[in-house]
């Protein structure tokens, strides 16, 4: 689907679908307004559960499962069922021809292939993502050297003996940690790099535009592949390409079951670092945008670059990964500001977190403790990624606008042809 006919079907099914629930809301008054009520009650008593434990916690479930059924029957029993869910189908498809829209690949400078070509990848990474697509190979007959990480091994020592071998590029197929090791090095020496998504997020692939579907067609950056320098970040000297969280996330990941059951210990995690009577737990002090010193949130997150939060289209992506500068975003308790939206971010170039005792956090996703105060910078321009010609080459939300009415111009202009 071209960028022009993504555009159209997306402003057409978003206009029928407006058009569709103003018709029924006119013609079902005041039938609907029961069916808002319970949906957004349900809202409530979920955000409600969230920060309770026990019986308070289900209790509030519970609640918010029974508006919604009851929601359901309002609408069944209204006989507006069918044409409520073709609302929802046409907003639905709206909202993908969007994405599709504004998912413009970037058009990457050609770069000369590097001559030894090594690839680390980890058997374990992703559930076994690198031996699944058979990546050593796939790697091998693109002329480049694949090295099996195995237990015990350290990585940094193998890139650099590769580099002092005359490895000239480097690719790393894991995990977003085992990435920042890479790069770094990749950076410090000099040379290219790639980034092999056989992890199981791969965020920084995706915000590096690496079509993370496309773990073999990835190796092609290191033989017809364009070349972009972007950032890379560090705290207390440790080098990381995507975030460090603070607070309920770090939290979790120092649990011994969290990698087994990542959702049931976050979710243990809430109540009490989210309930707004609670303490103060983490500990922490930081400069807020305004420079005076701050020290309450459930959630600090400071990264390589900002992310796009709380849009419906892109968000959890950063739109840039080379503007050089720090995203910082805090999650504010509940109570705490009476904004439409709970969270705060700014960037800034340089940060640094205070606390009388160590502090726990989560860097690329692992887990690790660190010696405060913690000082965060950014190192701007430092690294040459490579990515194959096949991939989008930008993030998902590189060329998407702001707010929802710039969005609504720019693909009004894509659909009939103005830009």
């Amino acid at each position: 689907m071209t960028q022009r006919l993504a555009a159209f079907v997306a402003l057409m099914a978003g206009a029928t679908g407006l058009i569709l629930a103003a018709v029924l809301a006119v013609r079902d008054f005041p039938h609907g307004v029961p069916v808002v009520a319970c949906v957004a009650g349900a809202a409530v008593a979920v955000l409600f559960a969230v920060v309770r434990r026990g019986a308070t916690r289900a209790a509030g479930l519970a609640l918010a499962a029974a508006l919604l059924v009851a929601a359901l029957v309002f609408m069944a029993t209204g006989d507006r069922l069918l044409e409520t869910a073709l609302v929802i189908a046409c907003f639905a498809v709206s909202l993908s021809c969007a994405r599709l829209a504004f998912a413009a690949p970037a058009a990457l400078p050609r770069a000369q292939p590097p001559r030894r070509p090594v690839l680390f990848w980890n058997p374990r990474s992703g559930g076994g993502k690198a031996t699944r697509f058979d990546l050593e190979k796939e790697a091998r007959a693109r002329g480049i050297e694949p090295v099996e990480l195995k237990e015990g091994d350290d990585l940094e020592v193998l890139v650099n003996s590769a580099v002092v071998g005359g490895a000239d590029g480097l690719a790393m197929a894991g995990g977003d940690g085992s990435q920042a090791v890479v790069a770094r090095l990749a950076a410090e020496h000099g040379v290219p790099y790639a980034c092999i998504p056989a992890g199981t997020r791969n965020h920084f692939a995706l915000d590096l535009g690496v079509d993370r579907d496309d773990v073999v067609g990835a190796l092609d950056a290191f033989v017809d592949g364009g070349e972009r320098i972007v950032d890379l970040a560090e705290v207390n000297g440790r080098v990381f390409v995507n975030n460090v969280s603070l607070g309920v996330y770090a939290d979790a990941v120092q649990q011994s079951g969290y990698r087994d059951a990542k959702l049931r210990t976050l979710m243990a995690m809430l109540p009490e670092d989210l309930a707004p009577d609670g303490e103060d737990r983490m500990g922490l002090r930081w400069p807020g945008p305004d420079g005076r010193e701050e020290h309450a949130t459930s959630a600090l997150l400071v990264s390589n670059n900002a992310y796009r939060l709380g849009r419906a289209i892109g968000s959890g992506t950063r739109p840039r990964v080379d503007a050089g500068v720090l995203g910082v975003a805090v999650l504010d308790r509940p109570g705490t500001h009476a904004r439409r939206r709970p969270w705060r971010e700014w960037t800034v170039a340089h940060f640094e977190v205070g606390s009388d005792r160590p502090v726990n956090a989560g860097i690329d996703g692992e887990a690790a403790v660190l010696d405060p105060p913690l000082r965060f910078a950014i190192r701007p321009a430092v690294l040459r990624a490579r990515v194959s010609r096949g991939h989008p080459g930008a993030s998902p939300s590189a060329t998407v606008p702001d707010s929802p009415w710039s969005a609504l111009r720019a693909l009004a202009r894509m659909a009939f042809g103005l830009r």
